[in-house]
């Protein structure tokens, strides 16, 4: 699709640093932003004061919420009480991943896309997520792409309605650098998966959120409960 301005997107946004970077890649290009945010029985609520702040921070068009109770089917960390969030990297599919949230969501962005006429939807999946998250690989985001292509009025029609995801091959510390170039502003987002008045600074995401920045060469806007830990070896950034 390039560059093409002026045309309508629907861009999921969690609040979080890469779907932060996602919409205001999206705006650069030109594109009439309508924030698409899920509430889909997480855990915690942090995330999605974090999305409407980013929304508002960015000048999306339009910012909506949806609802979804994936917290009544449980199975994943973020959804269940019962099930611990992690302090460590695991092996395999982590217990954080979300059984079909992504599809779920992109079928929820598709649904307003057709509403809006929008050419594009846009996800921040990203490569770190998808060595363990099987619904951020390339080939889920194309073949979701496929999909959409055949069971829309748009694709019917002869139109198009492309999926797009621009961070798919960055790193975290690429998606930190290229969003403080696009201006975003880190301290509005939310990463931590424990939820809490701040970052626990202990899971996953927060030790992740940390390494980006210090890998970026850029200020951590973020305040931790506790100070993840220094990454062992630098990452080169491209």
């Amino acid at each position: 699709m390039g560059a093409e301005q002026g045309i309508r997107a629907v861009v999921l946004l969690s609040g979080g640093l890469d779907s932060a970077t996602a919409l205001a890649w999206a705006r650069e290009q030109g594109w009439h932003c309508h924030a698409l945010t899920v509430a889909y029985g997480q855990r915690h609520e942090a995330e999605l004061a974090a999305a409407a702040r980013v929304a508002a921070g960015l000048g999306a068009h339009e910012h909506r919420y949806m609802h979804v109770d994936l917290g009544s089917l449980g199975g994943s960390a973020l959804t269940d009480p019962g099930i611990a969030v992690p302090e460590a990297a695991t092996s395999g599919i982590p217990v954080t991943y979300v059984p079909a949230r992504n599809t779920i969501m992109l079928s929820l962005a598709l649904a307003w896309a057709e509403v809006l006429g929008a050419r594009a939807i846009v996800i921040g999946v990203n490569a770190v997520d998808y060595s363990g998250y099987p619904d951020c690989r390339p080939e889920f985001i194309a073949a979701f792409a496929r999909m959409a292509q055949l069971a829309t009025r748009a694709g019917a029609e002869g139109g198009t309605l492309e999926v797009v995801a621009p961070l798919q091959h960055w790193s975290k510390a690429q998606i930190v650098t290229e969003g403080t170039r696009l201006g975003v502003d880190f301290a509005q987002t939310w990463s931590c998966y424990k939820g809490g008045a701040i970052h626990c600074g202990k899971c996953g995401t927060c030790v992740e959120r940390r390494e980006a920045f210090l890998q970026a060469g850029a200020s951590d806007p973020t305040v931790y409960e506790s100070t993840p830990p220094i990454p062992k070896g630098p990452e080169v950034n491209h």
